[in-house]
């Protein structure tokens, strides 16, 4: 199963699955689902500060916006994925 999704055009018909939440990126503001456990994780902190920084409380597609390019938020979220799958491949060593 991929760690996150992207699904273009009409958003809000589009149900997000228990553990992960729906981001507004890009231009475009491309929507991704991604796992809730990013939110843990340094990188995808800092981002949610800008976010608030930028965008304070009021997104303007009703949903959590990022504010970065499709392609930094793919590169992030890429290392994310190997970064929760390196941990998890060391708990499953340990158990």
């Amino acid at each position: 199963m991929p760690s996150f999704s992207s699904t273009q055009g009409s958003s809000k018909g589009f149900e997000v699955p228990k553990g992960y939440l729906a981001v507004y990126v890009g231009d475009q503001m491309r929507r991704f689902v991604i796992p809730v456990s990013y939110l843990n994780q340094p990188l995808f902190q800092e981002l949610l500060n800008q976010a608030e920084e930028e965008f304070g409380y009021d997104h303007p597609t009703g949903g959590l916006t990022i504010p970065c390019s499709e392609d930094t938020f793919l590169q992030l979220t890429s290392r994310l994925n190997w970064a929760v799958n390196q941990a998890n491949g060391d708990l499953d060593r340990l158990v």
